[in-house]
C-alpha cells in the first residue's frame, strides 16, 4: 500500500475531547473514527489489525473444534422471557426497538437464548453430542461508561462461543481446551505476558468463573496476582476465599489493576432447561443438555494492546497483528525506495510505502505513531552506507542492510 493512496491521515495532535491513550492514539494514527460515545468506525489501517486478532481467534477456536455460524442481531423477546432476562434490571443494558406493527425486538446483547434455541432443531441424541459453536457478531449494549475507546463500546464485535454436552464431565474437558486455546490467542495477539487467568464469581451456575485480566493502569478491574500460579483472582471473590490463592493456598498476593480481554463461564443447564434443550442419553432418558460459554472482544484487545503497548511516541504493534509488516520510508530516493517496495511485495511482505512529498521529520513522527514493527529508509545516506536503514519499532538502534538481502531480513 503506497501512503500517497491511504485515504484516511494522520493528525497533528490527539483529539481532546478523548479520555483513553487507545483512544487518542487510534484516531491520532488514523486507525478509527469516532461516530460518537463508544461507536467507532474502523478505517483501513484499523480494520487491518482487527482482521489479524480474528483470524488468530478464529484458528484457535476451529483448533479445538470449533464450528462458525453467523446469528442474527434482531432478537425475539420470547426466548428471553422464558430465561427471565428480557426484562431484568439487573441485565439492563439492552437497546430495544419495535417492527411498524408495535412488536418489540432487541438489538442483540449476547446470543446464549437465540442459539440454545436454534440447537433444538439439531440436537436430540448423545450421538449429537458434544458441539462447539461461534460467531463473530456485532454486539449493542446501553453502556452508561461509555469513555474509554475501544474497552468499553455501545457497539462492538463479540467473538461468543457455546459448547454443548452430554454431562459435566465432557463440559469440563472442553473447559479446559478453552483455556489453553484462549492463553494462545492473548500470547500470539503481544499480550501474553501481561494476562493472567483470574478467578471471579461464577454467578448462579458454578463456584467460579474464569476471566483473562491483562494489566493496565487503564483497566477497570482490580485482580490480586498469585505469582507461584500465575493466576489471579477479581476484587469481587477475595473477602470469599480469605485474601488466599484458590490454587496454592499462597496468602502474598499483589493488588493490580487490569481489563478484562476474555471469559469463559460454565453454563451448565442455565439455558438449555428453561428453553427445552434435551437429548436422549444411550438408555433412552431425556436429558438437559449441559452447556458452556466463551467470549472474547476482537475491538477490547485491540484497545488493550494500544494501552499496554506504546511509548511517548506512538503505538508499538505486536507483529502478528500489526497493519503491516514493514513501514518503507523514502527520504527523496522514490526510484530506489520503489524497486525495494516492488521486491518485498513480491515476496509477500506487507508494507506501507511512505512516498509522500513531506518532511524526513513528519515522515519518522508518522511512522512512530502508527507503530509498524519494521522502519526501512532510503535516503542518500543510507545508500552511501551501502544499502537501507532497518529499524525495530520497540528499539532504539538502526542498522544498515544491503538492498539485496532486505527480503530476507523482513521474511525472517
Amino acid at each position: 500500500m503506497k501512503q500517497s493512496e491511504l485515504f484516511t491521515k494522520t493528525l497533528r495532535e490527539a483529539p481532546a475531547d478523548e479520555q483513553s491513550y487507545n483512544a487518542r492514539a487510534l484516531i491520532q494514527g488514523g486507525f478509527i473514527n469516532k461516530e460518537m460515545a463508544g461507536v467507532y468506525d474502523f478505517l483501513p489501517l484499523g480494520l487491518r489489525v482487527l482482521n489479524k486478532i480474528i483470524a488468530i481467534i478464529r484458528e484457535e477456536i476451529n483448533g479445538i473444534g470449533g464450528q462458525e455460524t453467523f446469528l442474527a442481531s434482531l432478537q425475539n423477546p420470547e426466548l428471553w422471557k422464558k430465561t427471565n432476562r428480557w426484562d431484568d434490571a439487573v441485565y439492563d443494558v439492552w437497546f430495544k426497538t419495535k417492527l411498524k406493527n408495535d412488536t418489540e425486538l432487541g438489538l442483540a446483547t449476547t446470543h446464549e437464548e437465540p442459539l440454545t434455541n436454534l440447537l433444538r432443531r439439531h440436537i436430540s441424541s448423545y450421538k449429537d453430542l458434544p458441539k462447539s459453536i461461534y460467531h463473530f457478531q456485532t454486539k449493542f449494549r446501553n453502556e452508561t461508561r461509555a469513555k474509554s475507546g475501544l474497552m468499553r463500546l455501545r457497539e462492538f464485535i463479540m467473538k461468543d462461543a457455546y459448547s454443548f454436552h452430554a454431562d459435566e464431565e465432557d463440559l469440563n474437558d472442553y473447559y479446559e481446551k478453552m483455556k489453553a486455546a484462549y492463553t494462545n490467542i492473548f500470547k500470539r495477539a503481544g499480550l501474553g505476558h501481561l494476562t493472567y487467568l483470574t478467578f471471579a464469581s461464577g454467578g448462579t451456575f458454578s463456584k467460579y468463573s474464569h476471566e483473562f485480566q491483562a494489566l493496565t493502569s487503564a483497566g477497570e478491574d482490580i485482580i490480586y496476582i498469585c505469582e507461584k500460579c500465575r493466576v489471579a483472582l477479581n476484587r469481587e471473590i477475595i473477602e470469599d476465599v480469605q485474601h488466599k490463592c484458590t490454587e496454592c493456598g499462597n496468602d502474598k498476593l499483589k493488588e493490580e489493576k487490569a481489563v478484562e480481554v476474555g471469559n469463559i463461564f460454565k453454563l451448565k443447564t442455565k439455558y438449555s432447561r428453561p428453553l427445552g434443550l434435551v437429548f436422549m442419553d444411550e438408555e433412552g432418558v431425556s436429558k438437559d443438555v449441559v452447556m458452556g460459554c466463551y467470549g472474547i472482544g476482537p475491538q477490547r484487545l485491540m484497545g488493550t494492546v494500544v494501552e499496554t503497548l506504546h511509548d511517548e511516541k506512538g503505538i508499538i504493534w505486536p507483529e502478528a497483528i500489526a497493519p503491516f509488516r514493514a513501514h518503507l520510508l523514502s527520504l527523496n530516493k522514490n526510484d530506489e525506495a520503489k524497486k525495494i517496495y516492488d521486491d518485498l511485495s513480491a515476496a509477500g511482505v506487507e508494507v506501507l510505502f511512505d512516498d509522500r512529498e513531506l518532511t524526513a521529520g513528519e515522515k519518522f513522527a508518522d511512522a512512530d505513531l502508527i507503530g509498524i514493527p519494521y522502519r526501512i529508509v532510503v535516503s542518500e545516506k543510507s545508500i552511501k552506507a551501502g544499502g537501507v536503514e532497518v529499524k525495530k519499532r520497540n528499539e532504539k538502534e538502526a542498522k544498515i542492510v544491503e538492498t539485496k538481502d532486505i527480503v530476507a531480513v523482513l521474511k525472517q
